[in-house]
This record gives structure tokens, C-alpha cells and sequence, in this order.
């Protein structure tokens, strides 16, 4: 079973905290970067298209609480849709990470700690669930041998060329994600859902936190979760 990490980065965001993924990164699957500022615009055109056409668009930073404005910045998180679905699309594997780079690796893991925990060959996908909350987008994993994949992945897509994200309550990717997951599990596809169904950090709380911590919004800059179980 071939196995593949995917991940995005740019420069700014290298020096400021994906640094620790690139020097902690002791997985054995390879490991493939989208760089924001080296040939990802030029491999995935329509990303480009996307953020030129959707650019001028301002987050609404109240969005009913103060440091909310993510959850309207469709552009800001379009470079992971479209890095994934690239990968999900065009890669040669098995089964496919999609992780954030503000991740910190400790304990490595194998194909057969996959097959464990988080594959499954009847589900397209494994996601880290909130409940009703959005899912923790930090880590996803596709199946890319489910027969519903590639349509899945095509449908991501379609969200975003065509402006359909801006026709849903939220813009952010965990929501998007979320959107076009529930469209697929109304028609019969079946995921595995590896969260608790509790808000917070759940990566923490669920099977990846044993191995990784996800040091996302202010955890990254000191590079360590309080919530952390390493």
C-alpha cells in the first residue's frame, strides 16, 4: 500500500512555523509541498483564476465575534483545496495525508498503523468530527481506490471555480469540506469519522494526537499545544 503526505507552505509562513514540520517530518511516506510562491499557481492554473477573480473580496471580520474573520476568507484557504484536490486527482497512490504545516511530528508511524487507525477500504475518506461544529480540517485522508474519490475531489473543485463557496454560510475550507462530504454521505458514501464529535482541539484528543500535535492558530507560534498528549 503506497502511501503520500501533502502538505502547503509559503516562504512567510515557512520562517514563522513550518519550519518544525519540515525538520520534525520522520514519517516514512513522501512527502510532496505545494510552495505558494514556487510553481503551485503554474501547476494548478485554476487556483490562480480563482484568487485573481475573487481577490477583491474582504473577509468580514466581525462575523458576529472579533477574530472571526477566517471564516469568510474563501482565498485565504483556497490553496489547500486546490493542492489536495491536485493530489487526490493526480497522484499515484494508495492512500493520501493532507495535513496543515503547522504540524509537529514526534512518534512515526507505518502503513499498518494506517491500516488501523484511519484507512478503511469501503470509505472514501477519514476527518476529524466536531459534532455540529465544523470538522478539524488539519488532517484528512482519502482513499484514493474508493470509487467515489475522484468525483468527490471534482466536486471541490466546482465549489470554488464556479464561486459556489460564496453561496454557503461560511467560506473557510473546514466548511467547504464539510459541505461536500454530507452531499456524498446523502448518496450513500460512507466516510470514517476519527474525532469524538466534541468541539475544541480534537486532533489532541483522537488518535493523531499520540503521534503529532497540531499546533494550530496561536499554538503555532510557540510551537507546542496545551491540549498536547506528547
Amino acid at each position: 500500500m503506497k502511501i503520500k503526505t501533502i502538505t502547503t507552505w509559503n516562504k512567510k509562513l515557512f520562517e514563522a512555523y513550518a519550519w518544525r514540520f519540515d525538520k520534525t517530518y520522520n514519517w516514512p511516506f513522501e512527502l510532496k509541498v505545494y510552495n505558494e510562491d514556487e510553481g503551485m499557481l503554474d501547476e494548478i492554473p485554476d487556483l490562480k483564476t480563482f484568487i485573481d477573480r475573487n481577490k477583491h473580496r474582504q473577509p468580514q471580520s466581525d462575523f458576529g465575534k472579533k477574530g472571526l474573520d477566517f471564516i469568510t476568507d474563501g482565498v485565504r484557504f483556497s490553496y489547500k483545496v486546490y493542492a489536495y484536490t491536485n493530489a487526490i486527482l493526480f497522484e499515484e497512490a494508495d492512500g493520501l495525508i493532507c495535513i496543515d504545516a503547522d504540524s509537529v511530528f514526534h512518534k512515526t508511524i507505518d502503513v499498518d498503523w494506517i491500516k488501523k487507525h484511519i484507512h478503511r477500504d469501503n470509505m472514501m475518506m477519514a476527518y476529524l468530527g466536531r459534532g455540529k461544529h465544523y470538522s478539524e480540517c488539519g488532517f484528512l485522508y482519502f482513499n484514493l481506490k474508493h470509487p467515489d474519490i475522484k468525483k468527490f475531489a471534482l466536486r471541490m473543485r466546482e465549489m470554488y471555480d464556479e464561486d459556489l463557496i460564496y453561496e454557503l454560510k461560511e467560506q473557510h475550507d473546514s466548511y467547504v469540506w464539510d459541505y461536500v462530504r454530507k452531499e456524498f454521505e446523502k448518496e450513500g458514501t460512507v466516510n470514517n469519522n476519527i474525532g469524538d464529535g466534541l468541539p475544541g482541539h480534537v486532533q489532541a484528543r483522537s488518535i493523531l494526537g499520540v503521534v503529532y500535535d497540531h499546533t494550530k492558530g496561536p499554538r503555532k507560534l510557540k510551537g507546542k499545544s496545551p491540549e498536547a498528549r506528547i
